[in-house]
């Protein structure tokens, strides 16, 4: 009995044609298999961190279900991205001779940035979660962030070399939300300990490396097309693995000691909460006299 392998044909049902242009820069088979890959990394992490979850009591579960929030989205946009969907075609500013790159439509996938919008504010706040920072300062730092996202969609469909006043600024929103974890989150989060501090700086560190790579992801890219939308699978693929399975596994790993209320997160459970129990008591009362 032969052994019939399945092969992926992702890009012939949903092909390359959308809104009446055809990308003829595009993945192949092999960045959509890269991108399944991904998204069964993703799913994979978020079972884990809904598992790991089960073992804190309810209140401390916040980190758990915000990182895997974060990985389960990603799921999603990544099955999405290795279905080829999710994109349309934008024509490129530099036209290249690289067969690779040769075209003059290039799949932008739009469903990165949708996912980014929502992703990349949710580590933030476990970041800034973490570091105990104020809750106006974690609302601006996410605003700031989700202009970074938009102006990085807006330019990435964008034809002309307008595009890149569209990444820059970008790249001054991205300056200040690193400012923000490499000083004033950080010296935030010394102050509730060296076990939180530890936590901040393994887990802030690592987002901020990855990060600034991004930008250098979108230039290669959606940008000057200058790699072949594979390589761009492997490259953002690649960033997205470290920066939110990874990412995760650190910060659940780095908070496993840490009580949520340290840093001013007092979540009351129903068990505990007094009201609910006089509530509860009354009507025993009510239910024994009867």
């Amino acid at each position: 009995m032969e052994l019939v392998v399945r092969e992926n044909n992702a890009i012939v049902v949903n092909g390359n044609t959308v809104n009446g242009r055809t990308a003829d820069i595009a993945i192949t088979s092999h960045g959509s298999d890269f991108y399944f890959a991904i998204c069964a990394a993703m799913a994979f992490a978020g079972f884990c961190f809904i598992g790991l979850a089960f073992r804190k009591e309810r209140r401390e579960r916040l980190f758990h279900y915000i990182t895997a929030a974060v990985v389960f989205v990603a799921a999603i946009a990544y099955f999405t991205m290795g279905a080829n969907l999710g994109f349309t075609p934008i024509e490129v500013e530099y036209s290249r001779s690289n067969a690779k790159v040769a075209g003059t439509f290039r799949s932008i996938y739009y469903v990165r940035y949708i996912d980014w919008f929502i992703t990349t504010p949710l580590l933030l706040l476990d970041l800034l979660l973490t570091a105990g920072m104020p809750w106006p300062t974690i609302s601006w730092v996410i605003l700031v962030d989700w202009i970074m996202i938009i102006t990085g969609l807006i330019g990435a469909l964008v034809t002309s070399s307008y595009k890149w006043g569209y990444f820059a600024f970008g790249c001054l929103a991205l300056v200040y939300i690193v400012y923000q974890l490499v000083w004033e989150a950080r010296l935030h989060a010394r102050a509730y300990g060296r076990d939180v501090e530890r936590s901040f700086v393994m887990c802030g560190s690592l987002t901020t490396i990855l990060w600034i790579l991004y930008p250098v992801a979108w230039g290669l890219s959606e940008g000057g097309n200058v790699i072949a939308p594979d390589s761009e699978a492997v490259f953002y693929g690649v960033l997205d693995f470290l920066a939110k399975p990874i990412f995760g596994a650190l910060l659940i790993w780095g908070h496993r000691d840490i009580d949520p209320a340290r840093l001013g997160l007092v979540i009351k459970d129903y068990d505990g909460d007094a009201l609910i129990h006089e509530k509860r008591t009354s009507v025993s009362h009510i239910s024994d006299i009867n």
